[in-house]
């Protein structure tokens, strides 16, 4: 039998931290804050060298690239009202709960409207998954400016269901690891047992040893 690796008990430590980040948004909206200026920063800093590289219009560069510095200065701001927060400088609610859902409403446009019009006027090739994802867009950021409940809390219960759904499943994928590995145990104590109650053979061949007188005299 296949010796089982023990991937299932690093998936259940990725689970319980992953429960417990989620539970942490869920109870700390400042780093909802620090959480969500991060991914935009770390979206739009690491698209750069790959995007520019691919685009073959100078266009194309300039938009994407007055795209990315926009997005990633949006991004810097949530972290700053993100620290500050944490730090009791601010109250991330109120005004600032403002600011948080307009940076989203214009990173999610920003990121439709410059797609779009790269493929309608400008002929970039695309696929159909992504064409119709930021098209998508537009109507999201649509629903965020104009709900007036839309907050950093909405985002931590986000966050938290996210956080649930991909604990249980790697807890679910490490208990299918963890049966396999139970089985290869037993099936590793049946072998030793085997082992232990198996009888040692019995030669049950005489050996006749001859007697000194019939062994020839050397002189």
């Amino acid at each position: 039998m296949k010796r089982p690796s023990y991937s299932w008990l690093l998936k259940w430590i990725l689970a319980a931290i992953l429960i417990g980040v989620g539970l942490v948004f869920f109870f700390e909206e400042s780093l909802v804050y620090l959480i969500t200026g991060s991914v935009i920063v770390i979206f739009s800093i690491f698209r750069v060298w790959p995007l520019l590289k691919s685009l073959d219009k100078e266009i194309l560069r300039t938009i994407n690239l007055v795209e990315i510095v926009l997005s990633t200065l949006v991004g810097v701001a949530l972290i700053i009202i993100g620290v500050k927060a944490i730090n009791n400088d601010l109250d991330p609610n109120g005004p600032w709960g403002l600011v948080y859902r307009y940076s989203l409403v214009y990173v999610l446009a920003a990121r439709a409207v410059v797609f779009l019009y790269s493929v309608v006027f400008l002929g970039e090739k695309t696929e159909q998954v992504k064409f119709w994802t930021h098209l998508l867009l537009l109507p999201v950021g649509t629903v965020i400016a104009v709900s007036e409940k839309f907050d950093a809390s909405l985002i931590g219960w986000l966050l938290l269901i996210i956080s649930l759904i991909g604990g249980a499943y790697l807890i679910y994928d490490g208990s299918k690891g963890y049966g396999g590995y139970r089985k290869y145990q037993l099936e590793m104590n049946k072998t030793k047992t085997k082992d232990k109650t198996k009888k040692p053979e019995i030669n049950d061949s005489v050996i006749i040893e001859k007697d000194d007188d019939d062994r020839p005299y050397v002189n």
